[in-house]
């Protein structure tokens, strides 16, 4: 939508192109502003690579290339976000890029009807420490903080509440938001989506808790265990059906998806989220790194079946396993490549 004047002449607007960077071992979003003339559509762009980890000074161009759009809820009206996928200057995917097989996976795939939904997981931080902890020892133990209200028991609830707007104002497909097991832990919960599309929406999802937490002087971080010891970790729990699934009958089709899961166990661990181990222990509802069950109702099993989905026979599954700081392009792209391809 583009802004115009009494007089039809069509009015520049501010575009933020927002991309992830080359940082090791978990990548960082960047974004830039750029004016765009006469109310056309953003296009390809550019930065110096050198700077995010994606190119040397010697050859620092990286192309920038639009693949979701939506409302800038922060800014004027007509203004707007603009999610890039990395390329290189022959116009090929980036290393960096875990988008592009992402879409290869879905297209190969795409007969399935793949469906996700991700629950964000995140810690609100103020000098190093969670948002409203005490500045020596620790707060009360867990048990009034999930889904709680009232005093001191909530901090951060101002920024949830404006992140919260900020995507619905955006278009995004945020279903909702709550307050998790540890003070200073929030969740939002983002789809349902196919893939890559649940990829693009998460990212401008967390670009926009970012930028709105700036405003508030406190940094929201993505760790899986901001704190070491007796405090739950954060995770991305990622919900996930097939056409299949959510069909009359769809109870095998479930099952035999766990089943599959369950025969690569490595290769998921390895890729959903740097520090899995420290969260992945056995305890605080979580199953060990290491092992594999699932199990109706179940929170402490890898993959959790819905109690409703088991009454009714068809639905989906929860992987409880990835991590608040994993890439929902290389999660959901390694859930549809081993469920899909063992049903195929």
């Amino acid at each position: 939508m583009s802004l115009k004047t009494k007089k039809g002449v069509k009015l520049s607007y501010q575009a933020e192109y927002i991309w992830i960077d080359g940082t090791e071992p978990s990548p960082l979003l960047r974004s830039k502003t750029r004016i765009i003339k006469d109310g056309k559509e953003p296009g390809i762009w550019g930065f110096d690579g050198s700077s995010t980890n994606q190119a040397t000074g010697s050859d620092s161009d990286c192309v920038l290339r639009p693949v979701f759009i939506c409302t800038d809820p922060l800014r004027r009206p007509g203004d707007k976000l603009v999610m890039c996928e990395v390329l290189l200057t022959d116009f090929s995917p980036h290393p960096s890029n875990t988008r592009a097989k992402c879409v290869e996976v879905a297209e190969k795939y795409k007969d399935f009807e793949p469906w996700f939904g991700i629950e964000q997981e995140y810690t609100f931080l103020k000098n190093l420490r969670p948002l409203g902890w005490p500045e020596n020892g620790y707060p009360a133990p867990q048990g009034p903080y999930y889904c709680g209200v009232g005093g001191d028991k909530m901090p951060g609830r101002e920024i949830v509440e404006r992140h919260t707007a900020a995507c619905l104002d955006a278009g995004l497909a945020i279903e909702g938001t709550n307050a998790e097991v540890m003070m200073g832990q929030w969740e939002f919960q983002m789809g349902v989506l196919p893939p890559p599309e649940i990829g693009d929406q998460l990212w401008v999802a967390r670009w926009l808790l970012f930028r709105i937490a700036e405003d508030f002087g406190v940094f929201a971080t993505l760790e899986p265990k901001p704190i070491l010891g007796d405090w739950n970790g954060a995770g991305a729990h990622t919900n996930f059906s097939t056409k299949q699934m959510r069909e009359d009958g769809g109870w095998d089709a479930i099952i035999a998806g766990c089943e599959a899961l369950g025969k690569k166990v490595n290769e998921h661990i390895s890729n959903y989220g740097v520090g899995i181990e420290m969260r992945l222990t056995g305890a605080h509802e979580t199953a060990h790194y290491s092992q594999f069950s699932y199990g109706t109702s179940d929170r402490g099993a890898s993959i959790r079946i819905p109690w409703a989905v088991a009454k009714d026979k068809k639905g989906w599954i929860e992987d409880r396993r990835p991590n608040a700081n994993m890439d929902p392009y290389v999660v959901s792209r390694l859930i549809v490549d081993t469920v899909c391809s063992a049903a195929s």
